[in-house]
């Protein structure tokens, strides 16, 4: 089998000795390659199985990190993701999957990837090596109010090391996400969050144990930054995009689960509603006409100061309620 011609790279001899947990052997995986397909698969997944509790210990870190960008998103800024390889492919993921669950835009979470939106499928040689390339999209891209939140599974990639430094000398908020306890990028983050997920099953292999660590972390922070914007109702998706028919079905099924109502008056409220989730939501709460419902729901927009009701849905129920 033929491969494409590599750029030719300058051996950086520091990095042979790299300290970092990705870089080591792990013990539980040297014989490899001489286990049967069922003994490979339990290795995997027996470390797989221990990642959840690693991202678990930086619960706190996380949800820190949560209130600064909701702060930010609150006032008009955007928390930027960066990163490169995996870690930066996650990011992308996660970013662009938040617009069909809680209809984000990338006004409010958006990703950058080392080498550009083409290095999401074909890899570029020697783009998560550019400090400079990092630090020049924070320039252009970030503006004061936003949040810089670089991913590094080695926590020492040049790429997103240039990115934070340059957002720490605009004066944003910082934060680094790696599998690293002793990523040397942390200095640049205010929220360091250093997930101890240990060696890859295989060595240096960052797509499996830190880039689930990466993903779950990812998952908790952005779901929970939406959530206290005031997207869902309770764990209901009150913004979600039917963009297909399995959606608009999710949206009638999300209407009767949260109101009790058939799906024929649910669905009936929701096409009074103008397509509306939180309007129709609101009538069928609390047996009002949608009209009402409307005028009272511009009463309660969506706040995440208004702790216990960020969507506003419990605060117009009670209100009409008050009013019958």
């Amino acid at each position: 089998m033929s491969h494409p011609p590599r750029d030719q790279t300058i051996l950086d001899a520091s990095l042979v000795d790299l300290a970092s947990p990705t870089e080591e052997r792990n013990p539980a995986s040297t014989e490899l390659d001489a286990l049967d397909a069922r003994g490979m698969v339990d290795v995997i997944l027996g470390e797989d199985a221990t990642v959840a509790a690693a991202v678990q210990a930086r619960a706190g870190e996380i949800a820190a990190l949560v209130e600064v960008c909701v702060q930010a998103i609150s006032t008009g800024g955007t928390v930027h993701y960066l990163g490169a390889g995996t870690s930066g492919r996650l990011a992308v993921l996660d970013a662009v999957e938040l617009a069909p669950t809680f209809n984000a835009d990338p006004s409010m979470v958006t990703a950058h990837l080392a080498g550009g939106d083409g290095a999401f499928l074909t890899a570029v040689e020697g783009a998560e090596d550019s400090t400079a390339a990092g630090a020049e999209l924070v320039r252009e891209q970030c503006a004061p109010g936003d949040v810089v939140i670089g991913l590094a599974a080695s926590g020492r990639t040049p790429f997103v090391g240039g990115a934070l430094e340059a957002a720490r000398v605009a004066g944003l908020p910082t934060a680094l996400i790696s599998a690293n306890p002793q990523a040397e990028l942390a200095g640049f983050a205010d929220h360091p969050i250093l997930l101890d997920v240990g060696p890859e099953v295989v060595t240096g292999s960052t797509r499996m144990k830190a880039g689930t660590a990466q993903k779950l972390t990812l998952n908790a922070l952005s779901t929970a930054m939406m959530v206290r914007l005031g997207t869902t109702f309770g764990n209901l998706m009150i913004d979600v995009r039917p963009t297909n028919a399995k959606l608009v079905a999710r949206t009638v099924r999300m209407l009767v689960q949260a109101s009790g109502q058939d799906p024929q008056h649910a669905a009936a409220v929701l096409e009074a509603a103008g397509g509306s989730v939180r309007v129709a939501l609101v009538a069928l709460l609390s047996g009002a006409e949608v009209a009402a419902a409307a005028d009272v729901l511009e009463q309660f927009p969506r706040d995440a100061r208004r702790v216990g009701d960020p969507a506003g849905i419990r605060s117009a129920v009670a209100a009409l309620g008050a009013q019958g």
